[in-house]
């Protein structure tokens, strides 16, 4: 889990709710009702809001290199689904895409992730590659070659992983040390 500043813009509400699921308990904050409230889900949309959760998920591990989910619908199925609006702002012609009437969890999810893509920012939005972890972070990486959302945790457990099995002693197989010839 991430000490990490917030994502930009949009992206800290995808992170928000990416966040909301602790892998390595299964701890599920979308099961209480005053966190719903904060995305504007109902417990009746519960379903749609996990399953919209895990497809961003997946997208965010793509982006730090892992493989696609098979098992999970993509991303751009589920905000195929929703309707944007073009605002233009009558002061300076600047435009930008926004959700349309009601401002539904997956609209606000399809705004945020335009904002992103122009500004830049989308594919610095990553998953943590540790198994136990997948929280979403922003990769603030000089290169953008993050792999952990914390340095301290995550990654200096997969390094410490990495460096036991790299020294681990080699045991013979005994049938191999009896055969001296």
């Amino acid at each position: 889990m991430s000490e990490r500043s917030p994502a930009p813009g949009g992206l800290a509400l995808i992170e928000a709710l990416l966040n909301t699921l602790d892998i390595a308990s299964r701890a599920d904050e979308l099961e209480r009702p005053d966190v719903r409230a904060r995305f504007g889900i109902g417990e009746d949309e519960l379903p749609a809001a996990r399953e919209l959760r895990e497809s961003l998920r997946a997208t965010l591990l793509a982006h730090a290199g892992h493989p696609p989910h098979a098992e999970v619908t993509p991303l751009g199925v589920l905000l195929a689904r929703v309707p944007l609006v073009v605002e233009v702002a009558p002061a300076d012609g600047s435009a930008r895409l926004a959700p349309a009437e009601g401002g539904t969890l997956p609209a606000r999810v399809a705004a945020a992730v335009a904002e992103a893509l122009v500004a830049g920012t989308w594919t610095r939005f990553k998953a943590c590659a540790s198994d136990t972890c997948h929280w979403a972070y922003y990769d603030r990486s000089p290169a953008g070659r993050g792999r952990w959302c914390s340095m301290q945790v995550c990654g200096a457990r997969a390094k410490m992983r990495r460096y036991r099995a790299a020294h681990r002693p080699v045991v013979q197989n005994a049938t191999d040390a009896g055969s001296a010839d």
